[in-house]
């Protein structure tokens, strides 16, 4: 899974993207410290896996992982050059979601680009923005699909998909408000990347007195849930600058901090939570004694597309998969122990995989 950061200058994006990959991105109290974009790379946190591995005594633990893409605080006008312009846009067309770091406190120490802080309103300028580099993606495609639309029918189609969708963002809507007529336009929109197309969660970044109890009482946090309500997206709460702390620390005394700030999970865990919801992902896993590991795929893959996230082969020749809930193998000890109790099930290609079924997949090819 590959997220991208975005925001205005000086909310805690860059802040956050140290916390949470500890990757040392440049991070001051001026806009456009961050010029090129930075990527890190992100374990996710599953308790499941150290359980199994130290069950099975595992070589190796392997986690799923998560990409993060940070890039330069966007200003309005950044499409027509005000700022860095939208150029490090690009960086972020490949990932899965957004993650929309937006500024919910108030610090006469850190300037606001506007002067001001209201989140609804940065996220409006950083929405029109991303609309304004959409647009630009589409006259480019328009201005090569017009060449041939007069003797291809299936151009011609493209075409005025094309204009109706540019048309949709010059009114101010997202793409992802875009209605498709059908599946030849659902494969087009989803090759062009438009970045309003993107599912976006919203990281309002609070101050840290106001954390534990989730911000409740932010009036601005309190707004941003009920836009991101309205526009289907996921929002979580944290403070940027307690991350920071807490990235520093080993796993104990982590556990010590966050307790002591009356939390029961991190900023990157809430994120994580928060993306597997949006995109509709869960997490399969594998054990024994070479390597115990997490797989993830689209809640609803069934067990021969599954059995395909490992190697090709297993999907070509599947048979059989062989599964249990990772609490009933827990408790049994052994996945011996597990099937004589009658807890293994022998699934064939129908079978829908679950959150926490540990599988081994037979196969012949």
């Amino acid at each position: 899974m590959k997220l991208g950061i975005v925001g205005l200058p000086n909310v805690g994006k860059s802040t956050l993207f140290n916390s949470l990959t500890k990757a040392g991105a440049e991070s001051a109290n001026y806009p456009f410290c961050t010029i090129d974009p930075n990527v890190g790379v992100v374990l996710v946190p599953d308790e499941r896996l150290k359980l199994l591995g130290d069950m099975y005594k595992s070589k190796k633990v392997t986690n799923a992982v998560i990409e993060f893409v940070d890039i330069a605080g966007l200003v309005k006008g950044a499409s027509k050059g005000e700022g860095l312009g939208n150029q490090f846009l690009s960086n972020i067309r490949e990932v899965d979601a957004i993650v929309h770091v937006v500024r919910c406190f108030e610090d006469p120490n850190v300037v606001h680009v506007d002067g001001s802080v209201d989140p609804v309103r940065d996220i409006e300028t950083i929405n029109l923005e991303l609309i304004f580099s959409d647009i630009e993606i589409l006259d480019r495609r328009i201005a090569k699909t017009t060449r041939g639309a007069n003797n291809d029918k299936t151009l011609a189609k493209e075409l005025a998909l094309l204009k109706r969708i540019k048309e949709h963002l010059e009114e101010g809507k997202l793409a992802k408000s875009f209605e498709v007529t059908d599946e030849d336009e659902e494969e087009w929109i989803n090759g062009y990347n438009l970045l309003t197309g993107k599912p976006v969660i919203f990281a309002a970044n609070v101050a840290e007195d106001e954390l534990a109890d989730d911000a409740a009482a932010n009036p601005w946090v309190g707004k941003v849930r009920e836009y991101a309500s309205a526009e289907d997206c996921e929002v979580f709460v944290i403070c940027a600058q307690i991350e920071q702390e807490i990235a520093e620390l080993d796993e104990e005394e982590k556990a010590m901090f966050l307790e002591d700030l009356g939390l029961k999970e991190s900023g990157l865990e809430k994120l994580i939570k928060a993306s597997y919801k949006l995109l509709g992902l869960i997490s399969y896993l594998t054990a024994g004694e070479d390597e115990t590991r997490a797989w993830t795929i689209k809640n609803g893959t069934k067990a021969p597309q599954a059995a395909g996230k490992i190697h090709t082969d297993f999907e070509r020749g599947f048979i059989k998969a062989e599964v249990v809930n990772y609490k009933d193998l827990l408790e049994q000890g052994s996945l011996a122990a597990a099937r004589e109790k009658g807890l293994v099930g022998m699934e064939g290609k129908e079978y829908v995989v679950k959150d926490g079924d540990v599988i081994l997949f037979r196969f012949n090819v």
